[in-house]
């Protein structure tokens, strides 16, 4: 199992890091270490003073697929939720002055969290929402109706590329809202208004 991420996939979001619009995906990918689930806790790293939070839609392959047209594409994934792209934002800032690769910033152990899965059908794709609240307050409210690319593209951009297999996760940007955790806070994730996931940051 893979976790494959589009990065600046919202404007807004590319706006507020001061990021070029991009005319293709931008992609990373993250190692299987990097899951987090079943509402267990995300624990700061040491190496980092500025993790942020970025609430994404995530879509899970249900079939093994390569050079998958983007009129197929919907053929490949049953089930969504949302999940959270934890990003040691000093480090990436740090990398990215020196042209160096994201991975240290994005890949670390925990770093890809994700909620209970559901439907896709259930998730009513092209109305979808996403939310994140913290302590209650709601901080990062996207629509993705409003990505720049839709999930049918992304798959068939990867998948020219890299082979999806059953179970690999595709994380597909996040809104703009994007700030620091700190030790104590509760972060929920929304799907349409349902909560996907439920848990604290230490």
């Amino acid at each position: 199992m893979k976790i494959i991420c589009v990065g600046r996939n919202y404007v807004a979001h590319a706006a507020e890091l001061n990021n070029a619009i991009p005319e293709k995906p931008v992609i990373f990918l993250k190692p299987d270490t990097a899951l987090l689930q079943q509402n267990k806790s995300f624990f700061i790293p040491d190496f980092t003073k500025e993790v942020h939070h970025e609430i994404e839609m995530v879509y899970k392959i249900c079939k093994e697929g390569k050079h998958i047209a983007k009129k197929f594409a919907n053929r490949y994934y049953d089930a969504v939720t949302v999940g959270i792209d934890f990003t040691a934002r000093d480090i990436q800032q740090q990398q990215k002055e020196k042209g160096l690769p994201w991975e240290i910033a994005k890949a670390f152990d925990h770093s890809a969290a994700i909620g209970e899965f559901v439907s896709f059908d259930q998730a009513a794709h092209s109305k979808a929402t996403i939310n994140l609240t913290i302590n209650g307050e709601s901080r990062q409210h996207g629509c993705i109706a409003d990505t720049l690319f839709h999930i049918d593209d992304i798959i068939a951009y990867i998948s020219a590329i890299i082979t999806l297999r059953k179970g690999d996760l595709i994380f597909t940007g996040t809104p703009s809202g994007v700030s620091a955790v700190k030790k104590g806070d509760r972060l929920q994730g929304y799907l349409n208004g349902e909560c996907l996931f439920d848990f604290l940051v230490k």
